[in-house]
């Protein structure tokens, strides 16, 4: 099982070389305050100087460790590989027997210790500045050593409270999302580094540990500066878990002091005289503490924890690899032949354009309605809704009527009310059928656009390759579209001026209606006639009714068709013209003195008389009637001339539109040619899948060799 942890490190290097952070693997994160002993921890694991030393914030991007057990034979093998020639002389590749490599220096081996630390500081200030700023940028070292066993430790920030120098004010914020986006990963184990000479109930290290593993299956505590405790006093209860207990367990260490590393005292001889200060101070927690328990500790618990994440690993791997693989797929591979290349794209999008139309796109809208779904719901909600809202009588009065009806009759009283008065209104009332009519072909053309977006985001992903071809097949079918609109809108104002040019009186529907007002009106009349009073002689009020029966009879023989028989003789017109209006004229004038007709004030409003105010009555059934008859005839024709003028001609000539406006030899090259970071998305995503690919190979290998 200790194969374990190099494997998780070739996963590691797998990702590092595509630059990719989005595997969760398994690795040792260490927290804790700023001078805690966190950096003294890592040095003695890794039994060398090699981290920066300072006062404040040192740490100030993370550093991950990937400590690489190596022996003799391991050695002879990189150490050939490193060998070079110049001026006829064999150099040899290594120079002792640890050595270390970044990422961000490729293939450049330091066996010098110093010189590693000197790079992690110019790398740190390179991308964090020379400031106290941090960065979440890593720095990736990988260390080789006889004297170290396989570990993956990430170093962070140290916590801290107040901003020094030139940090920024929210410091301890950066520090403490920087800490939880590592930690958060339930791959990791904490290791939680606190001073042995502060209070534990106060440790920020395991405050923070507790937030993302509240259960602490994955938290380590470390105990550091135990020599550092005042007089008389010792952290048995902390180590044996009486204060604040640790599923992992709690690790007591001895650091090296300032002094010590001032006067440049070994690692090794550090871990001497810490085991000498363990069997002296805690003699029955000597075997269970100090450095190279902590390092055997954590060697364990990572094999274990890798042995635990590694399905979960491999499924994530197959995952992502499915979904690049379908990213590269929808990139597309190097154009070979633009032509065929060009009349495919040309097809699948005029084919996409008509299918989302058609309702059978492949990537159906859940959002909203979109395409055909949406033309349906303007024809039959919006467009039917908002004629059914227009009022037959909306925008004429009485008064209105009456004019009308008046100016219809000329210098002579009529007898009927004039045919000429109801057309005229009725014309004025159906006009106003067509602004909704237009209204519905631009909401149709509105949507007919935005159909275009819809296929360029989710149907044919292709044009994003070619954002030239993009820009000239929207500009194509806009056009085509520009150049539909104007032929329907002449088409829509034609179906209201047919409306409008014959005034169908003999509509079976408006016969029928005609019909059933005449007999309400015959009704009332002879309702009228039976509450007469006595004195009035009932045969002559009949014979008056008779009169005006015959009269509408020897005007239309042919039975109620016409609306005129609806109308019953009125009362006698001179009594009507007896009744004196509100505003009465002025005197009559002395002889001699000229009359102005311009100065008679004219009545604004009157009451109307019985006859008058059935005049009015008559025509405004009549008007309604009919614009219901004609409303419903505009709502069934005018969604069928959208559609053919419109939309059916667009599906049917887009594709023979784009072919010959863009199916050009000299077009093919400036077209085709592709956005500027296309080919290196392409070239991301491919490395990614191959990394991926590997990742997979060396998780089927552990599971051949039966590690897993």
């Amino acid at each position: 099982m200790e194969a374990l942890i190099p494997v998780i490190n070739k996963l590691q290097d797998v990702f590092n070389t595509v630059g990719a952070d989005i595997m969760q693997l398994p690795q040792i994160v260490v927290v804790g305050t700023q001078s805690s002993g966190k950096s003294s921890v890592l040095e003695s694991l890794v039994g060398k100087d090699v981290l920066p030393r300072g006062t404040g914030v040192v740490t100030r991007r993370p550093l991950i460790f990937q400590l690489v057990h190596i022996d003799s034979e391991d050695r002879r093998k990189t150490n050939e590989e490193n060998e070079f020639k110049r001026n006829g002389r064999l150099y040899r590749g290594i120079d002792g027997e640890e050595w270390g490599k970044f990422l961000h220096t490729k293939n450049k081996i330091y066996s010098n210790f110093e010189e590693i630390r000197h790079e992690i500081e110019a790398e740190t200030e390179r991308v964090s500045g020379i400031n106290k700023g941090i960065s979440d940028e890593p720095i990736h070292l990988k260390v080789f050593s006889p004297n170290v066993v396989n570990l993956t430790l990430v170093d962070l920030p140290g916590i801290t409270k107040v901003p020094v120098g030139d940090q920024p004010k929210d410091i301890e914020i950066q520090i403490r999302e920087l800490i939880v986006k590592y930690i958060s990963n339930p791959n990791s184990i904490i290791l939680a580094v606190t001073a042995a000479n502060t209070d534990m109930a106060t440790s920020e290290a395991l405050k923070v540990a507790r937030e993302v593993d509240p259960d602490g299956r994955r938290t380590l505590a470390v105990i550091t500066k135990l020599d550092l405790m005042d007089a008389g006093t010792d952290a048995m209860d902390i180590l044996t878990g009486r204060v604040i207990p640790v599923k992992l367990g709690i690790i007591g260490v001895v650091n090296r002091s300032q002094l010590d590393i001032n006067q440049k005292k070994s690692v090794a001889d550090a871990i001497r005289d810490e085991y000498a200060f363990l069997q002296k101070k805690y003699p029955s927690l000597a075997n269970r503490s100090g450095t190279k328990y902590l390092a055997r500790t954590l060697n364990r618990l990572l094999m274990h924890h890798i042995r635990d994440c590694l399905p979960e690993l491999k499924t994530r791997i197959n995952v992502l690899a499915a979904q690049y693989q379908s990213l590269l797929n929808s990139y597309g591979e190097p154009v070979e032949d633009q032509s065929a290349t060009l009349l495919q794209l040309i097809t699948k999008f005029a084919a996409e354009y008509c299918h989302t139309i058609e309702g059978t796109a492949k990537y159906i809208e859940t959002a909203e309605l979109c395409g055909g779904a949406r033309i349906c719901y303007i024809f039959h909600e919006t467009f039917g809704r908002t004629l059914e809202s227009v009022d037959p009588l909306g925008g004429l009065t009485t008064i209105d009527v009456l004019t009308a009806i008046r100016n219809a009759t000329g210098p002579r009283p009529a007898l009927f009310v004039p045919e000429v008065s109801f057309e005229l209104l009725v014309k004025r009332q159906v006009k106003r059928l067509e602004e909704p009519s237009l209204r519905c072909v631009e909401l149709v053309h509105e949507e007919m656009q935005r159909i275009i977006q819809h296929c360029s985001n989710y149907s044919t992903q292709e044009l994003l390759r070619f954002p030239k071809l993009h820009d000239a097949i929207v500009e194509v079918v806009t056009s085509l579209l520009r150049k539909r609109l104007p032929v329907t809108n002449d088409m829509v104002h034609n179906l209201v001026a047919i409306e409008l040019a014959y005034i169908n009186t003999k509509h079976p529907d408006f016969a029928d209606a005609c019909g059933l007002m005449n007999h309400n009106i015959e009704e009332q009349r002879r309702l009228r006639m039976r509450d007469l009073p006595s004195a009035v002689p009932r045969d002559k009020a009949a014979a008056g009714g008779a009169q005006g029966a015959s009269s509408g009879d020897q005007t239309d023989s042919g039975g109620t068709g016409n609306w005129r028989g609806m109308l019953k003789r009125g009362e006698d017109s001179a009594s009507g013209d007896r009744t004196m209006p509100q505003n009465a004229l002025p005197a009559t004038p002395q002889k001699g003195h000229a009359i102005n007709f311009l100065d008679v004030p004219v009545p604004v409003s009157r009451k109307l008389s019985a006859r008058e105010q059935r005049d009015c009555e008559v025509i405004e059934r009549l008007i309604k009637s009919y614009f219901l008859i004609v409303r419903k005839n505009i709502q069934d024709s005018v969604p069928k001339a959208v559609m053919h003028f419109l939309v059916n001609h667009v599906k049917d000539c887009l594709q023979s539109e784009l072919v010959g406006q863009l199916y050009k030899s000299v077009l093919l090259d400036d077209l085709l040619t592709e956005s500027e970071d296309m080919a290196q998305r392409r070239n991301e995503a491919a490395d990614m899948l191959k990394a991926l690919q590997k990742a997979s190979q060396v998780i089927a290998e552990i599971r051949e060799t039966h590690l897993w």
